[in-house]
């Protein structure tokens, strides 16, 4: 696998759906995360991230012209001890009591299935970032459907013990634009992290198309004091 450009990764693909970044900053000390959603309707669009606790919650940006909430408004951060928690819908929630139990992404994972948006059946991506004693290692999930058909879920986890400096995978859900949708396929893309905070929230949100993109989550975390900086970029303001 070659190391890939997340710019160009991002400003080639017109739509690539909600996307996960996970991976370490280039100076070493810190692990990294973003999150970014766009939307193609006018109910997708109608979205803005805001802070909840230690994580993040969608909301409406204007109540009156919300549909259907059912997936679109979850909470895509979540902090349980040691982890952070990045997903795409309300398996944060599944995950956020899984690891109270002791179980991994993958078991966490095995009660649920992609989205249930016939004809696109999007799949469900997710991630934990673990930061314990200094250590660092994170994990990422894609549940998807049968290149379409929705009585097979392929299940796929990976898993990234102390990861290098300046390096990272971008995970999304859908290959492009299409009808329906294509969905994301391979493993995790092996990226290149560069820069401090702001530099990199300014580099993803100036790549996403700016026609679809919604909003954007960042977050570094200090490996050693585990003291963390947030950034969070809403195109409905």
């Amino acid at each position: 696998m070659q190391k890939q450009n997340l710019a160009a990764l991002l400003s080639e693909n017109g739509y690539p759906g909600r996307g996960i970044v996970i991976g370490r900053s280039a100076d070493g000390r810190q692990a990294v995360t973003a999150y970014f959603i766009m939307g193609r309707s006018t109910n997708s669009r109608n979205r803005i991230f805001v802070e909840e606790g230690e994580g993040i919650r969608t909301q409406a940006f204007d109540p009156s012209k919300l549909e259907d909430p059912s997936l679109i408004i979850y909470a895509p951060v979540r902090v349980r001890g040691d982890c952070t928690i990045v997903t795409n819908g309300d398996q944060t929630d599944t995950i956020y009591e899984g690891l109270g139990k002791g179980l991994t992404l993958e078991q966490c994972m095995r009660s649920r299935t992609f989205e249930p948006d016939a004809p696109n059946y999007t799949p469900r991506i997710s991630g934990v970032l673990q930061v314990k004693d200094g250590k660092y290692h994170y994990a990422m999930s894609i549940l998807k459907s049968n290149c379409g058909d929705p009585s097979s879920c392929g299940r796929y986890t990976f898993t990234y013990e102390n990861p290098a400096a300046g390096e990272g995978h971008f995970l999304h859900t859908y290959l492009g634009d299409g009808n329906p949708l294509p969905s994301f396929e391979g493993e995790p893309k092996w990226v290149e992290i560069a820069g401090e905070i702001d530099s990199f929230t300014g580099m993803l949100w100036e790549n996403l198309n700016p026609e679809n993109k919604v909003s954007l989550f960042v977050r570094f975390l200090d490996l050693e004091s585990g003291t963390y900086e947030t950034r969070i970029v809403n195109r409905n303001r």
